[in-house]
């Protein structure tokens, strides 16, 4: 297993809890009210839900208030659990375990403006964001394309709700969000960072804007709540070196899936290419990357079985 694996959970309690219309937001302590792990913006925890269910959720609090940290669930009734079982199991006074944060979408210390862009519940790690931009004192606007007016009503809340602008779009005929007028706005491009989580839709023509405009790459930053597809392609076959089992996988079938057919278990825990849990190294072969997880220079030799595939024939992993 790779160095980055899930880190060690630790119990909290649930201090407060708050349903603005759809969205359970909370906030959890330690149980002898000693100071949480520090944590940056953009950082995210596993929440584990008992029966084998591990789901990862942003921080949405101020990373400089380590008394307790701040969640925002939505009730999604087509998940595959996760939000069901924080809204049943979320109460005051309920204990909780949790892993330490982990950020794989980072603020950059560079520039002198940033532009924010959040979409429904993924608006979450921008709140946290925006706190730490505050506290820092640099310029930035939060734009969040909103279709619960509840959850939009408590942004204005906030310290820094001055540089928020909510686009309500919680009816059929409100006027569509702009990412070109939103990102055009900005005087010095090259000094400017934008950042957006929400629906694939609107990510992708956050980042179509931004390039149409003339920001650099570098400066454009997504965050993904899921990796791409697993489906398509060939069919490939894996071999577990250590237990010398070989399966096929099939072209709309995990390796996780195909592993487990021939018993061979895998640690998962997001099955969807963002925690790390399922990285393995890789010993032969040609891998085809659909995580978000590892880095570059990560995925010369190691892989994610939850959705990655292979390009190779055969592919031989450390498991």
């Amino acid at each position: 297993m790779t160095d980055r694996q899930a880190p060690e959970s630790f119990a909290v309690v649930v201090d407060r809890a708050e349903h603005l219309g759809d969205v359970l937001s909370f906030s959890v302590t330690m149980p002898n009210a000693s100071p949480l792990p520090e944590w940056e913006a953009g950082a995210h925890v596993d929440l584990l839900l008992g029966d084998g269910l591990t789901r990862q959720y942003s921080l949405c609090g101020n990373p400089a208030d380590r008394s307790c940290y701040r969640l925002a669930v939505l009730r999604e009734p087509q998940s595959r659990g996760g939000s069901q079982a924080v809204h049943d199991i979320v109460r005051p006074g309920a204990s909780l375990t949790i892993g330490a944060p982990r950020n794989l979408f980072p603020l950059v210390q560079d520039g002198n403006h940033a532009v924010l862009v959040g979409g429904g519940i993924g608006v979450t790690p921008l709140i946290a964001m925006a706190y730490e931009l505050y506290d820092r004192g640099q310029s930035f606007t939060l734009h969040y394309v909103a279709r619960n007016p509840v959850f939009a009503s408590f942004l204005t809340t906030l310290p820094f709700a001055d540089s928020v602008v909510v686009h309500d779009r919680s009816s059929s005929d409100a006027p569509r969000f702009s990412p070109g007028a939103a990102l055009g706005d900005v005087a010095d491009k090259s000094q400017t960072h934008v950042y957006t989580c929400g629906p694939v839709g609107l990510m992708d023509a956050v980042f179509t804007a931004g390039q149409a405009l003339g920001y650099p790459d570098t400066h454009l930053h997504r965050e993904a709540f899921s990796a791409q597809p697993v489906t398509g392609g060939e069919g490939f076959a894996v071999l577990a070196a250590k237990s010398g089992i070989r399966v096929d996988v099939g072209p709309g079938e995990t390796i996780v899936a195909a592993l487990g057919r021939a018993g061979v278990k895998v640690s998962v825990s997001c099955e969807q290419g963002i925690c790390g849990s399922c990285v393995v190294s890789i010993l032969e072969g040609e891998p085809d990357h659909r995580d978000e997880y590892l880095t570059e220079d990560e995925r010369i030799d190691q892989i994610a079985l939850c959705c990655s595939r292979a390009r190779s024939a055969l592919l031989v992993v450390d498991i």
